[in-house]
């Protein structure tokens, strides 16, 4: 694929089955991070170090938004992905010999709400809110000046499944009977979040959500693609032809585990379950209905297109795994 290859942010799921992949092909993988990492954050000098002669630099980091988001954490959220961005681009900027591409990550819920219509890189609408804006900032730090000789190609990612992904609570739920789908509705809004714009209005009915995902495995088919296209620049929407919404994702979970029902979850239930594990409820009421227009059009074959053979290779390796334990 390609000879040094720089990652940051490898600690995370998405992170480390990249560098095992690489590593695998054969290629010198080194990390940036901010422990037991080739380069650490808080020393400007390391990454320029292992950024200067590098191929590719691929910067996965920033904290997770699966928490509350608290004053603290919008903060935490915003800073980690503009800081570490915009260090990259500097020890870019600063390499005798600069990576001949460097992919960033971004996110697909960078777009609004949508029921109506999906969104593309060439039709999307942009939405609003603090998830929509921490994405335009995070692009616009990408995006931001000129380099010299690296080509920049940012991955407006959909929802990542996989080993360790946010498919593994949902599991967790068929199992355990509560897999239906996951309904929206009515809730009270304070004004400090409307004025934050972390409340989730209601919207859609029925569990109607759409759902855009993405297999792991594909993520690694992208990145291998981008490489071999050089083409290839700005923004592509890194998710399947063919996304789900909340009542077929269920459907396919209880199917899989043979699981004969799953009761629904509707909002007041999802906004107190929230509380209690720390995270937001705008992460699986928000309607993210997205199609790689560009990565089709350019003749990439997804490897998973299709959400319930993703789900059965993804259980049947958990299953193996847990086997294994015993």
């Amino acid at each position: 694929m390609t000879d040094r290859i720089v990652v940051a942010g490898a600690s995370g799921f998405i992170g480390r089955y990249l560098v095992a992949a690489f590593e695998a092909e054969g290629a010198e993988v080194l990390t940036i991070g901010r422990s037991g990492a080739d380069a650490a954050w808080d020393a400007p000098e390391s990454i320029a170090a292992v950024v200067d002669g590098s191929d590719l630099v691929i910067n996965l980091a920033g904290k997770s938004v699966d928490c509350r988001y608290t004053s603290r954490n919008r903060a935490e959220i915003l800073a980690s992905r503009l800081e570490t961005t915009r260090a990259i681009g500097d020890a870019v900027r600063a390499a005798t010999r600069p990576p001949a591409l460097w992919i960033n990550s971004s996110t697909a819920t960078i777009y609004r709400h949508a029921e109506d219509r999906p969104m593309t890189e060439s039709t999307g609408e942009a939405g609003t809110g603090f998830s929509v804006e921490v994405a335009k900032a995070w692009e616009a730090e990408f995006f931001a000046g000129r380099l010299r000789g690296t080509r920049r190609v940012a991955l407006r990612t959909a929802i990542v499944l996989g080993d360790g992904s946010a498919l593994l609570p949902l599991l967790r739920l068929t199992r355990l009977g509560l897999g239906g789908a996951q309904l929206d509705g009515r809730w009270f809004a304070t004004r400090a979040r409307r004025a934050a714009g972390t409340f989730h209005e209601f919207r859609a009915r029925g569990g109607r959500q759409r759902f855009s995902w993405i297999h792991l495995a594909d993520v690694l088919g992208v990145i291998r693609f981008v490489v071999a296209h050089p083409e290839l620049d700005g923004v592509l929407n890194l998710s399947s032809p063919n996304p789900s919404d909340s009542r077929g994702l269920m459907a396919v979970l209880r199917r899989t585990l043979r699981v004969p029902f799953g009761i629904p979850q509707p909002r007041w239930m999802l906004e107190l379950g929230s509380i209690a594990i720390r995270t937001e409820t705008e992460l699986v009421l928000k309607s993210r209905w997205v199609l790689p227009e560009r990565l089709e059009a350019a003749g990439y074959r997804f490897a998973y297109p299709d959400l319930e053979a993703a789900v059965r290779q993804i259980i049947a390796g958990d299953l193996a795994v847990t086997a294994g334990k015993r």
